[in-house]
């Protein structure tokens, strides 16, 4: 694999952001720097620092990576490995030759494809995604339409309510209700939806934010938690069931992996549960029959398909416990690629190892970026 001319491919990960997920980002993008092939590619590390700071020279990733101060990202890295290190020996070489990257057009004459590792606000919602649009970059992941879907839960449940998909109940609700109108927010969430429900902010990942309420005080608490981080708030009925989740991986036809199944230590799988507690389990393959694993996976095609999806996501669903159905919950258009992710665990568990599918998915952005150039751009 080259860029056309029998020299390695530059892919330029961009990591860190100005997210609630800053560390998670870290821990992906060391661990993919880490799986690059190196006679197939060289890395182009681009940072960006919680206050937006684009860095590109010298080391971004152990610059960004040594200015935490989060306990998580070490426990993410697992205990006792150095969580400033990127490379085993075996990874891509790092360029170095993005220090003044600060056009988009600067960008596109220093990479050939970029692997964006952004979780959250400002990276996973189609920003990064447009910017390397206008700078004509071919990117894994999603198109900027989906990505902006893709993070805005209340957008995502409407498009999946939509297309037919399975959800569960859920309201929307605005900041700016919230803080000028509480007792009437409240009242109707008790209306509609009742205890217990679940709280969330409607544009984050890896759930910062989300709290589970069983009365008035938590519920209180939780819409002035989930404020914090967003505009608008999505709440809904809590589900008492098994937590599943499936893999996707194409474009125009994509396939998913086998379904996976966690099961947290704690109430319910939160931050701490997905990247820090030991006692989380992730049961690869789920214990499903022949006919469920059949069923997720034709709901994750089509939850991928129904925002218009490309290259990867994860799609997350409860099997309620009452009636034996699949409610599709979300789909996260850049899943995290730690060592406890479960993006590429089930893909690994369908055949897929980790090295080959970072190739796949570079390889997918590639394709799609030159499909993109079939289309006509005069008239």
């Amino acid at each position: 694999m080259s860029n056309g001319s029998g020299k390695k491919i530059r892919v330029g990960l961009i990591f860190g952001g100005k997210s609630g997920e800053h560390e998670v980002s870290l821990a992906s993008a060391q661990a993919v720097l880490r799986a690059l092939d190196a006679e197939k590619y060289d890395a182009v590390l681009i940072g960006v620092t919680k206050e937006g700071q684009w860095l590109t020279g010298g080391n971004p990733l152990k610059q960004l990576v040594n200015a935490t101060t989060s306990p998580l990202l070490k426990a993410m890295n697992g205990a006792g490995k150095d969580s400033a290190s990127t490379s085993n020996g075996t990874s891509a070489m790092v360029s170095h030759a993005a220090a003044e990257m600060t056009t988009a057009n600067a960008l596109n004459e220093t990479v050939d494809v970029v692997f964006p590792l952004i979780h959250g606000p400002n990276g996973e919602d189609g920003t990064i995604q447009g910017l390397l649009e206008l700078a004509d970059l071919p990117y894994v992941g999603a198109n900027v339409a989906a990505s902006a879907v893709g993070m805005d839960k209340a957008l995502m449940k409407s498009l999946f309510r939509n297309a037919g998909l399975p959800v569960a109940e859920y309201l929307v609700v605005l900041r700016h209700k919230w803080e000028h109108d509480p007792e009437e927010t409240i009242h109707e969430i008790e209306t509609i939806l009742r205890y217990p429900c679940f709280v969330k902010p409607a544009n984050m990942g890896s759930s910062v934010g989300i709290s589970k309420v069983r009365n008035w005080d938590e519920l209180t608490q939780a819409l002035t938690t989930a404020a914090l981080y967003d505009r608008k708030i999505l709440v809904e009925r809590a589900i008492e069931g098994r937590e599943i989740e499936c893999s996707v991986l194409g474009n125009d036809a994509p396939l998913a992996s086998l379904p996976g199944e966690v099961i947290p230590m704690r109430e319910f799988y939160d931050y701490d549960a997905k990247y820090a507690d030991a006692n989380t389990q992730l049961i690869i393959p789920a214990d499903l029959t022949g006919e469920q694993t059949r069923t997720v996976q034709e709901l994750a095609v089509r939850a991928f398909q129904a925002i218009d999806c490309n290259g990867m996501a994860r799609v997350d669903f409860f099997l309620e416990k009452r009636d034996g159905k699949f409610l599709v919950n979300e789909l996260n258009t850049i899943p995290g690629f730690t060592n406890l992710s479960m993006y590429p665990k089930m893909w690994e568990a369908s055949g897929v190892s980790y090295s080959q599918l970072i190739d796949r998915l570079i390889q997918l952005a590639l394709e799609r970026h030159e499909d993109k150039r079939r289309n006509k751009v005069t008239y």
